[in-house]
């Protein structure tokens, strides 16, 4: 039955694969389409720029917005930070201690 399965899946793919290559191919063409009004192209620095340094810089940003709300959610924490170890309770303790005497 497994192998039934697989031969429909890879059947399937194989299909769907073979329709998109045969449906794309207009758009490799290289005649220009009527009303076809392309702007100039993009400089080398402009590409870079536009692909690989905006989306670092965006992604730099959005990392950092999360960092300071994350900062300012460990202030608030009330419920996690109040919690003490055995071993730590026990430090304290001594410390205080050692620290009346």
């Amino acid at each position: 039955m497994d192998k039934k399965n697989a031969l429909r899946a890879g059947a399937l793919a194989a299909g769907t694969t073979l329709m998109m290559l045969l449906m794309s191919s207009p758009a490799s063409a290289l005649t220009r389409d009527d009303g076809d009004d392309p702007g100039p192209g993009l400089s080398v620095i402009e590409t870079l720029g536009l692909f690989v340094v905006a989306p670092i810089v965006l992604y730099l940003v959005i990392h950092g917005l999360v960092m300071i709300g994350d900062k300012k959610h460990k202030q608030k924490d009330t419920t996690s930070s109040n919690i003490n170890t055995k071993a730590q309770a026990e430090a304290e303790a001594e410390a205080k201690a050692g620290s009346k005497a």
